[in-house]
């Protein structure tokens, strides 16, 4: 395979959505988890130093109990391990804050500082990938915290007090395993099902009953919806694999649901034969705290057999490919950790400039924004102005109830807590309503303040920030996009040839198994490593791509070579699975 890279024209610069960015998607599955964790999380710390007379201190106890938001997604004992990073990462984000403020109060020495601790969150949250709420609320804490009044000697009591509180954000976040352990494996496992029984779908409307079968597995003829439909197939079906493999234990629940996953691969190797209605009631089934579903014995157990006995026996080792280093992950995130440090120095500075008070609002905002390319990046800015401005009207309105009392106060900020997680997985400008209010509030828990400066400066800290952030998008472009690509197509091609070479290595009269004698196979669950890395090479393939369709003034991308490398490399994940379990492959060719 030539390492030459083929050269690209440039094409013209994108035309960026707006009416898209404000479309409401479905609720996520379990919003109602990270809301209720963030609500127990935050009000027993805030009420506890109501009852003090010390709500001031309210910033650095919210520091830990917003650690609740992360790792939702994760299976119990990699949460655990998620959790204590994220608390140690804030710990350390408001160490370096809480001391900077207690040695200046430079406002243009806070920016900086801010911004760089802005774009280290955007790196090491990307790189880590923590998932959902990514780098902001570091940012948000942090940045407030730079432009908190404070000594030396006050920062040990500050930090011990955020530490406590991120102790018991743990131990909310870990609660839900008394109930459910395995809630986590089986919400992704039932997102497997779902899109393998969506793919199912859409490989029906492309290919009638009359013409599946070869001609259908060659990905003849396919649109762009079977195309999306079977890249987000095997995307959910990776990660429920990664979900299932995050521990080395395989209790009995773990083993069936990793046999409902391998029910997932087989439709996705065999469409034409699977029953996508019967894949959505077992993804159903898995919902609450009753038994895992066990596929009914007969016909297709039989069939799938030989897979689950390979995938089984392979075990948690086989899914684990090398890990790169560090620095070659951190590399491609370079450009969006510039735009960071430059768009949040930029908007705290112009904030400094129009003579608002609390230029971390502006710096906050402009960290919000930076997403995987600059047509999110412009997604996200629509979506936080429109968000921000309904919010400040929303403040409006509740500031009269909240300036009762310092117990109002706290229960108002418990409820937008909660209305923004349940409404932030529908679009984030509809979460941003209850997070301007949030935030709006508790610059009041050291006093109540005239909601009319807190209003104007909230506006012209949002503006300034989405303004100034999207420009430093602008200004900073990724032409590592397109290199990334070149690179995830590569290693497609590398695995891809891998998996095929063992395929062919098992063919019958190529190994011991076969009963020619003929020499010796790959070992035990060879294949089954080859085919998780070819599964995990052809999500990242996508993804990069998807990530490097949306940047600016990007050269014109290879998507003749990604679309042939994705039905190659698919092509090729079918025959591993129909390698692995002989009978579908039988079915199939009927």
């Amino acid at each position: 395979m030539s390492s030459a890279r083929p050269r690209h024209r440039a094409t013209p610069v994108r035309r960026l959505p707006l009416a898209g960015a404000l479309r409401l998607n479905r609720p996520s599955d379990i919003w109602f988890k990270p809301a209720l964790s963030v609500v127990v999380a935050v009000g027993v710390p805030n009420l506890t130093l109501l009852a003090l007379g010390r709500l001031d201190l309210a910033l650095y106890s919210m520091a830990g109990s917003l650690c609740a938001l992360y790792a939702h997604n994760l299976p119990y004992a990699a949460r655990g391990r998620a959790l204590a990073r994220v608390v140690l990462g804030m710990l350390v984000s408001v160490a370096i804050a809480l001391v900077t403020a207690s040695l200046t109060s430079s406002a243009v020495v806070l920016v900086a500082v801010g911004a760089l601790l802005a774009a280290a969150h955007k790196a090491v949250t990307d790189l880590t990938r923590i998932g959902p709420p990514g780098p902001v609320i570091f940012t948000f804490i942090s940045s407030a915290s730079l432009f908190a009044p404070q000594t030396l000697g006050q920062v040990p009591g500050h930090l011990a007090l955020a530490a406590a509180a991120g102790a018991w954000a743990w131990l909310v976040g870990m609660a839900p395993g008394l109930v459910r352990p395995h809630g986590p494996e089986r919400r992704a496992t039932a997102r497997a099902l779902n899109a393998a029984a969506a793919y199912v779908d859409a490989y029906a409307a492309v290919f009638p009953a009359g013409e599946r079968g070869e001609r259908g597995e060659r990905g003849e003829e396919s649109g762009p919806g079977h195309e999306r439909a079977r890249a987000a197939a095997a995307a959910a079906v990776h990660a429920a694999w990664q979900s299932l493999l995050a521990t080395g234990a395989r209790p009995g629940p773990r083993r069936a649901l990793e046999r409902l996953v391998v029910r997932a691969e087989v439709a996705l190797a065999a469409p034409a034969d699977t029953d996508p209605a019967r894949l959505r009631t077992w993804a159903r089934d898995l919902r609450g705290t009753h038994p895992v579903p066990r596929p009914e014995p007969g016909r297709d157990a039989d069939e799938l057999l030989g897979v689950e006995v390979e995938l089984l026996a392979a075990g948690p080792a086989a899914g684990k490919s090398g890990k790169r280093r560090w620095t070659e992950g951190l590399g491609p995130l370079l450009p969006l950790a510039l735009r960071t440090a430059l768009g949040c120095a930029l908007a705290g500075y112009v904030s400094l400039a129009l003579g608002v008070g609390r230029p971390y609002w502006a710096l906050v905002t402009a960290a919000s924004l930076y997403q995987a390319n600059l047509t999110l990046t412009w997604s996200r800015g629509v979506q936080r102005v429109v968000g921000n401005l309904v919010g400040v009207l929303l403040f409006a309105a509740v500031a009269p109830l909240a300036h009762l009392g310092p117990a109002a106060l706290v229960l108002c900020c418990l409820a937008f807590n909660f209305g923004a997680e349940a409404l932030i997985t529908r679009n984030y400008w509809l979460g941003s309503v209850c997070v301007t209010p949030m935030a709006l509030l508790i610059s009041e828990f050291t006093g109540f303040q005239e909601p009319g400066g807190l209003i104007t400066d909230r506006v012209v800290d949002t503006l300034v920030g989405a303004v100034v952030g999207f420009v430093a998008a602008v200004a900073v472009t990724n032409r590592r996009a397109g290199d990334r690509i070149e690179d995830a197509l590569d290693t497609v091609e590398r695995a891809r040839e891998h998996a095929a070479r063992l395929i062919a290595a098992e063919r019958p009269g190529s190994g011991p198994g076969s009963g020619s004698g003929s020499g010796p196979g790959p070992g035990p669950g060879a294949l089954e490593a080859a085919r998780r890395r070819l599964a995990a090479a052809l999500v990242e393939l996508r993804a990069t791509t998807d990530a490097a369709s949306g940047e600016w003034w990007q050269r014109a991308l290879p998507q003749e070579r990604v679309m042939l490398a994705e039905q190659a490399g698919h092509r090729t994940l079918a025959a591993t699975v129909r390698r692995q379990g002989p009978h579908v492959l039988e079915d199939a060719e009927a």
